[in-house]
């Protein structure tokens, strides 16, 4: 049976990545998860949070994209340049480019705004894109 491969990516602080690492351990125990911040201290933050496989920077934004089966980031990870520009072009092109289901965050605060979507609160936007990857988990596996 194919292992799920969960990519969480996050940048800045990394808090919103710590928070979906938490949740998903408890929820998808058995798939593989992977996470990548743009900085040191994002990638510090989700290995604080449990996840064994991490990684920071460009080039591990693009490699670990296309390994994974689902990716859960922040909206800003599709949009060059974005989150004060710890996201660059290559990030961008490799999420959105990759094979993976993406589960994208909207965050109010980073200058993208998505007309429809209410501001709900971050737990309770974590809580649903990890409801959206046991969907999806589940849908591929099995």
């Amino acid at each position: 049976m194919h292992k799920i491969r969960i990519l969480i990516l996050d940048a800045q602080g990394g808090g919103m990545g710590a928070m979906v690492a938490k949740k998903i351990r408890t929820r998808l125990p058995d798939a593989e998860l992977m996470a990548v911040g743009t900085n040191c201290t994002a990638t510090e933050n989700m290995k604080n949070a449990g996840i064994k496989a991490v990684a920071s920077g460009e080039n591990s934004v693009v490699v670990c994209s296309s390994r994974a089966d689902i990716i859960i980031a922040p909206l800003g990870m599709v949009v060059a340049n974005s989150m004060m520009g710890e996201v660059t072009a290559r990030m961008a092109e490799a999420v959105s480019s990759s094979q993976a289901k993406r589960i994208l965050i909207p965050f109010f605060s980073c200058d993208n705004i998505i007309v429809g979507v209410k501001d709900i609160g971050l737990s309770s936007l974590v809580d649903d894109a990890v409801e959206k990857a046991v969907e999806i988990s589940r849908a591929l596996c099995g």
